[in-house]
């Protein structure tokens, strides 16, 4: 039988028990200055390969304590970028924004800090007329990735930046 994660004693106490490919990547993350993750949102959710990545990362470091408690030492600054192709108030209305939060928390909560950039109403097609779509609007897709895609893609690059050197938002 498998120790459990957060059984004190346990041999993996604080790790997650499975071993694969995966362990070093998990291992290294302990000694970064800072972990930026990536998802599109499918579905109004990160794809199911970060989530069962969180999932690994951060439940061996759990401690069921009320309120939870983490057993990772120190702080490391933590973010998350996610691409969709709704738009803002689209994220919005569904509850989306909100929901994605739980992640940012759950971050902040192992890890003492978090944050989320929103890459909306992305760009999801390169020939719009190829495929059976009648709720966007090319001209306005294309504009926008033209136009803010790349600003968008300044705030993350400065958050790697911010994260790489320990400076404050």
């Amino acid at each position: 039988m498998v120790s459990l994660p957060s059984k004190k004693g346990g041999k993996f106490y604080g790790a997650c028990a499975l071993k694969d490919d995966l362990t070093p990547v998990l291992e290294n993350i302990s000694h970064a200055h800072g972990l930026i993750l990536g998802s599109p949102i499918y579905f109004g959710s990160v794809s199911g390969e970060m989530r069962s990545f969180m999932e690994r990362l951060l439940f061996p470091k759990i401690v069921y304590a009320d309120p939870y408690q983490t057993l990772f030492s120190g702080t490391m600054n933590t973010g998350f970028i996610y691409t969709m192709n709704l738009t803002e108030d689209g994220m919005k209305a569904r509850g989306i924004h909100s929901h994605l939060g739980f992640n940012e928390a759950m971050f902040q909560m192992v890890f003492g800090a978090s944050e989320s950039l929103f890459s909306h109403d992305t760009y999801q097609f390169k020939d719009y007329a190829a495929v059976i779509q009648s709720c966007f609007d090319p001209e306005k897709k294309a504009q926008r990735r033209r136009e803010v895609f790349p600003k968008e893609c300044e705030k993350a690059f400065a958050m790697g930046r911010r994260f790489a050197t320990g400076s404050e938002r």
